[in-house]
C-alpha cells in the first residue's frame, strides 16, 4: 500500500542535475522543517537534468502520520508528463454521473508523478494535475528515448530489489532473535515473507498501470519473482496430479461437513467463542490512544515515542485478531493445516508489542507523560506479550508434533 502526500504538501523541488541521483526537499502543513529526499536513479526523460519546483495552491491540513524526516532509498517512476483525464465538473458532480453510470465531461492533462522507495515508509506517492510548476530552462545533462526505456527498467529492477533486501533484512533480524524451530516454521515464514514481496511488487503494478488486471498482474509477478529467484518451472507428475484431486476432494468434504454442522447449530443463536487475548488487546489498544492524546502536543511528528506506543499496540492487536481469529477458543491449540500460517501472525504481533516497549522506553527517557502511567502500560504490555510468548510455544510444539 502507498503512502500518499500530495494534499498536504506546501511546496517542494526534486533536483536530477546529478545522473543517478534524485535530491529533492518537500514542504507540508504542520511541519517546520522540511522532508528531504535522498534518492537513487533518474526520473523519465521529460525531468532528467533538470531542476523542478512546484507549488499545491490548495494544500489540506493533517500532515500524514508515519512520513520520516529523510526519505533515503530508490526512484520509481518520477515525470511531469503522464497524460490523465481530468474531470471538468467539481467532485459532487462527478460522484453523481458516478452514481447514475453517465459519462462526464472531462480534458487530458499533465500529471505530476512522483514515486519512490524509502528505507523507512516502503512506496511514496505523489499524484496530482493541480500544482503550479516550475522547470528550470537548461537540462544539466539529457537523455535519450533509448536511455530512458532503459531507465525505465533500471528503476523498476531497483525498487524490486530494494524491497526485497528490506523484506530480507527484517526477517534476517528476526531470525536473530528468534530462529524457526522446526522445517514447518521456516516454510510459513519463508512464504509470509515471499507473499508480501508479491503482493508489494503487485499493488505497485496496478497503480502505476491504472489498476490493471489483477490476475494477469499476479501471473506475470509471480513467474518474474521464480525467474529472478533462479526457481525452476514447476512440472507436475501425474502422480502429483492424482494427489492434488484427492486432497482437493478431502479439504470439500471437509467444508461441506463444516457447513452442515453450522447449519445445524443455527438454532442456538450463539456467536463463536474468540480468544480473550483478543478483546483484551483490542480494549486495552484503544485505551491507551484516547488517554495518550492528552500528553501528545498539537504539532507533534510520526516519530514521537507515545505514538510509536499506540501505532505498536494497535498493529499488534490486528495481527493478533488475525491470528487467533481463525481458530475458535475452544479448539486452541489449532490444527496442523493452520498452524503455520497463526504462527507468522503471532510472531508478527509480537513483534510490534516490542515496538511499543521500544516507544514506551523512549518516553521514560523523556519523561514524558505520567510516570504511574507509563508503569501500568508497561505492565500491561508485557502481560499481553508473555500471554503471546505462551501461544506461540504452544503452536510450535502442534507443528514440532506434525513433523
Amino acid at each position: 500500500m502507498a503512502l500518499r502526500v500530495d494534499e498536504q504538501v506546501i511546496r517542494g523541488e526534486i533536483d536530477n542535475r546529478t545522473p543517478g541521483k534524485v535530491h529533492g526537499r518537500l514542504w507540508l502543513i504542520g511541519r517546520d522543517e522540511p522532508i528531504r529526499l535522498e534518492l537513487e536513479g533518474n526520473p523519465w526523460r521529460d525531468l532528467a537534468g533538470h531542476l523542478l519546483r512546484f507549488t499545491n495552491p490548495t494544500p489540506k491540513a493533517g500532515p500524514p502520520e508515519g512520513l520520516a524526516e529523510e526519505q533515503i532509498g530508490v526512484v520509481g517512476d518520477i515525470t511531469a508528463s503522464r497524460k490523465v483525464k481530468v474531470p471538468d465538473i467539481s467532485m459532487d458532480e462527478l460522484m453523481e454521473c458516478y452514481r447514475k453510470k453517465e459519462p462526464f465531461p472531462w480534458h487530458w492533462g499533465n500529471s505530476l508523478y512522483l514515486e519512490w522507495f524509502s528505507q523507512r515508509n516502503g512506496r511514496v506517492v505523489i499524484e496530482t494535475t493541480d500544482f503550479i510548476l516550475e522547470l528550470d530552462d537548461t537540462a544539466a545533462w539529457t537523455m535519450s528515448e533509448d536511455d530512458e526505456l532503459e531507465q525505465r527498467r533500471a528503476n523498476e529492477a531497483a525498487m524490486t530489489g530494494f524491497m526485497d533486501r528490506m523484506l530480507l533484512a527484517a526477517g534476517g533480524e528476526e531470525e536473530e532473535e528468534d530462529e524457526p524451530q522446526s522445517k514447518a516454521e521456516a516454510e510459513a515464514d519463508a512464504e509470509a515473507a515471499r507473499m508480501d514481496t508479491l503482493l508489494d511488487r503487485i499493488q505497485a503494478r496496478m497503480e502505476r498501470e491504472g489498476h490493471g488486471d489483477f490476475e494477469k498482474i499476479m501471473h506475470e509477478e509471480r513467474e518474474r519473482m521464480r525467474r529472478e529467484r533462479g526457481e525452476p518451472e514447476p512440472v507436475i507428475t501425474p502422480e502429483q496430479e492424482a494427489e492434488n484431486a484427492k486432497w482437493i476432494e478431502e479439504m470439500n468434504a471437509i467444508c461441506e461437513q463444516a457447513v452442515s454442522e453450522a447449519e445445524a447449530d443455527k438454532w442456538k443463536d450463539e456467536e463463536p467463542k474468540r480468544h480473550p487475548l483478543i478483546e483484551r488487546t483490542l480494549e486495552f489498544a484503544v485505551r491507551i490512544h484516547k488517554e495518550a492524546r492528552d500528553w501528545l502536543p498539537e504539532d507533534c511528528s510520526a516519530e514521537h515515542p507515545l505514538i510509536h506506543l499506540m501505532n505498536g499496540l494497535t498493529t499488534a492487536s490486528a495481527k493478533l485478531g488475525g491470528a487467533l481469529g481463525m481458530v475458535d477458543e475452544d479448539e486452541w491449540p489449532p490444527d496442523a493445516l493452520f498452524a503455520g500460517n497463526v504462527l507468522v501472525r503471532l510472531k508478527k504481533a509480537r513483534g510490534y508489542l516490542h515496538d511499543a516497549l521500544a516507544g514506551l522506553d523512549s518516553a521514560d527517557q523523556e519523561n514524558l507523560a505520567n510516570p504511574g502511567w507509563r508503569a501500568f502500560v508497561r505492565q500491561e504490555t508485557q502481560e499481553i506479550l508473555g500471554e503471546v510468548e505462551i501461544l506461540i510455544a504452544e503452536v510450535r510444539e502442534v507443528l514440532a508434533e506434525e513433523e
